[in-house]
């Protein structure tokens, strides 16, 4: 079975209470608490909506779940932390390092997903969450599926001894690495300042202050013959690394961004992407401003085989 760097299908739950998470603030720079949180909640579904129509209107098969009102999840916009699924059947839970995103892992939406999609094994690593060891999933993680790397910066949210059993458990070649701001903070997820897509990789540089690790990621992607698409602090600050690549039921390339992203490339970089996928963006405001994830953060890929196929 070849890997597909790519999905059609995906999972995206629909907020009932989003909002500043203090949980979650600590470590995440890009947070910023801005507005009323009754506001934020309206203006975060207007946002939500649109964003999934942008992609049923391009032939993505959007899965939506409602979020539920209790227990409190605000930051419930993001499956892609606690849970992964994959193209041999397996489903992996993760480990959280806020108190209030774990309760955001529902067995109901796994138990959804079964009627149309093989699911072989729930692979939970969230008992690692009493030992303070923590792996948020495809935020701490960016997956090149076809050559089967993981790459990952470390943060508090992303411990090496998780992200290793996640490789022994899945057949996936760690590439680990340090990565931080402009201020010199650790940056809290892999997926805010790298995309790796079938042909190319959006990545920023400059986060890489190790020389040796910087050359050896980039030897990485060259290897398994991605083209770099460099973005700058700034750019990063916009969420032009959380981008995700997808593709419709049509078979064509399409990458998944907010509007912020996309306004802060360049023609150049835009130029180079456009080879490869077409552009999709919407405006997502609210939700980069207060929950300090983007596009990609709100995307869980379902990579499951179909029951009947």
């Amino acid at each position: 079975m070849t890997n597909q760097q790519t999905t059609s299908t995906i999972l995206m739950i629909r907020p009932v209470n989003f909002g500043f998470n203090e949980q979650t603030a600590g470590s995440n720079a890009f947070q910023n608490r801005n507005a009323v949180q009754q506001q934020v909640q309206d203006n975060a579904l207007k946002e939500f909506d649109n964003l999934v129509n942008v992609l049923k209107q391009n032939g993505v098969e959007v899965i939506v779940v409602d979020d539920t009102t209790e227990p409190h999840t605000p930051d419930s916009i993001f499956p892609n932390n606690w849970v992964s699924f994959h193209q041999d059947g397996n489903v992996f839970l993760y480990p959280m390092m806020a108190e209030n995103r774990r309760l955001e892992r529902r067995e109901d939406i796994i138990m959804q997903l079964e009627d149309e999609f093989q699911i072989k094994h729930v692979i939970d690593l969230s008992r690692f969450e009493h030992e303070n060891k923590f792996l948020e999933g495809t935020g701490s993680m960016v997956l090149d599926s076809e050559n089967k790397i993981a790459y990952a910066c470390l943060s508090p949210r992303t411990h090496k001894e998780v992200l290793d059993l996640f490789c022994s458990q899945s057949g996936y070649k760690p590439v680990l690495f340090h990565a931080v701001d402009e201020n010199g903070m650790d940056i809290y997820h892999t997926n805010v300042l790298m995309c790796i897509g079938s042909k190319f990789a959006v990545i920023c540089l400059d986060s890489l202050a190790n020389a040796k690790e910087q050359a050896e990621l980039t030897r990485s992607l060259s290897a398994t013959h991605k083209e770099i698409v460099a973005i700058s602090f700034a750019q990063m600050n916009q969420f032009a690394g959380n981008m995700l690549e997808l593709k419709n039921k049509g078979g064509d390339n399409l990458l998944v961004m907010s509007q912020n992203a996309y306004r802060s490339l360049n023609n150049d970089q835009k130029a180079t992407l456009e080879k490869y996928c077409k552009l999709l963006y919407a405006d997502i405001n609210t939700i980069e401003n207060n929950g300090g994830g983007s596009a990609r953060c709100m995307i869980a890929e379902v990579h499951l085989p179909l029951v009947h196929s």
